[in-house]
């Protein structure tokens, strides 16, 4: 495949150096893309940059990853109103052996083949380096003038906050001087990134053509936000990590089933692997019965399985049949707790002690006094009347039913069902 022709028609380029195309046609070409290395693990916002990567591997190009542990320090200005937090060396090692680790499902790193992936962190060239050696031989080569238009700057200067530290101003420098050290040191001539990056991304191709004469090149792609210009991958609840212990499949799996449909259309040729003909088709079909959702559907499901596996993603289907069809204590039974507590994350919780449950409780006293599920047994009374209430699945007749240990569901809960939308989740200790 062509690089830059598929990633053209799946809305991936913002800004591209002349040449780059060329050069990509001509010859095996080494790119690489940056990320910092402050958590330990990727979220979404990555997944851009990361899907860039695997389009490279795929058309025969070599991927490299860098690990920003000098520059993730420091932190970067551009999109940022305020400096981040810094980071130690045992936090940034124990991070990037983790990035690492979920990259590597994604990008072949351990093949033989001449374009496997690698990954270097900066902070193992960049610590050698004397203030003195480095402001003598790199400092030396961008003018003060060069690093002050760049809009990452500019954009700090011009805004209510205090402008911005030298520490953060050198960073342009030392993401340049990255670029020429992999130049010389893996041949890397084309460096990628969000377009947040173009700055500090031509910072760096002018360094290397006043330090060795070459010729390097940049591309980015597009700063991906929401049909209504909000941040993408934001939630209430913060971000969306790859790693499931800060972000459930069944969570991760729902982000994508809910996006709207214009997102849908977009996301899907950004974060599949699906061909042009196929997403046009999906696109056309989802035109003709939106209320099908095929389109987020079939997101989900790619992306989810890409993510966590297959298995995981039948894992966060079964999940989300819980709330939304079938028989929900069935579902639960399919999926661990973590993910089943996920599910009922936004609904009523109570607490009953373990050893009362057991010793007999009948469903008024259960639901009324120990749980506010009902506001008083007369409407708990009225709603058995009308058929409308369960208890971990079954209907409940008598109000006044005994309810015991029986009723618990993975040993631990009681779910009741108010009508068809309504849960209550009770825990008992």
């Amino acid at each position: 495949m062509n690089f830059i022709d598929e990633l053209t028609w799946r809305g991936m380029i913002q800004d591209i150096m002349p040449g780059t195309k060329e050069l990509l046609e001509k010859e095996l070409t080494s790119a690489y893309v940056g990320i910092d290395p402050t958590a330990d693990s990727l979220h979404i916002g990555h997944l851009v940059s990361v899907m860039m990567l695997r389009h490279l591997q795929k058309a025969g190009h070599r991927p490299i990853v860098l690990v920003g542990g000098a520059t993730g320090m420091i932190g970067d200005p551009s999109g940022k109103s305020n400096e981040r937090n810094l980071i130690d060396e045992p936090t940034l090692r124990h991070n990037q052996n983790a990035i690492k680790n979920q990259l590597s499902t994604l990008i072949d790193f351990d093949s033989d083949a001449e374009n496997a992936a690698i990954l270097v962190n900066n902070f193992d060239w960049m610590s050698k380096w004397t203030f003195l050696d480095f402001i003598r031989d790199i400092g030396k080569l961008i003018t003060v003038n060069y690093m002050m238009a760049k809009d990452s700057v500019k954009k700090r200067f011009s805004g209510e906050v205090d402008g911005m530290s030298f520490t953060e101003f050198t960073y342009q420098l030392l993401q340049g001087y990255d670029f020429l050290h992999l130049l010389e040191n893996h041949s890397c001539k084309l460096q990628m990134g969000g377009s947040d990056q173009w700055g500090n991304i031509t910072t760096g191709t002018e360094i290397i053509r006043r330090k060795t004469g070459k010729e390097a090149f940049g591309l980015t792609c597009p700063l991906i936000r929401k049909a209504d210009g909000t941040k993408f991958g934001k939630t209430e609840t913060g971000n969306i990590w790859l790693d499931a212990r800060y972000t459930t499949p069944y969570r991760f799996y729902q982000f994508w089933l809910s996006v709207s449909d214009e997102d849908a259309a977009s996301y899907i040729k950004i974060f599949t692997f699906l061909d042009q003909k196929t997403i046009a088709e999906l696109i056309a079909r989802h035109e003709q019965e939106p209320h099908l959702r095929e389109l987020q559907k079939t997101l989900a499901n790619q992306i989810t399985t890409d993510i966590h596996g297959e298995k995981e993603l039948e894992k966060a289907i079964a999940a989300s049949k819980i709330l939304f069809g079938g028989n929900p204590v069935e579902a639960i039974e399919q999926v661990d707790e973590m993910t089943m507590l996920d599910v009922f994350s936004g609904i009523p919780h109570f607490e009953i002690e373990l050893k009362e449950l057991n010793e007999g409780i009948t469903f008024s006293t259960l639901t009324t006094e120990k749980a506010a599920v009902f506001a008083s047994k007369g409407e708990l009374r009225r709603l058995v009347q009308g058929g409308g209430i369960s208890l971990s699945g079954n209907k409940i007749a008598d109000s006044e039913a005994t309810i015991n240990g029986d009723a618990l569901i993975k040993g631990k809960y009681l779910l009741v069902q108010k009508g068809k939308k309504n849960y209550f989740l009770i825990t008992a200790k």
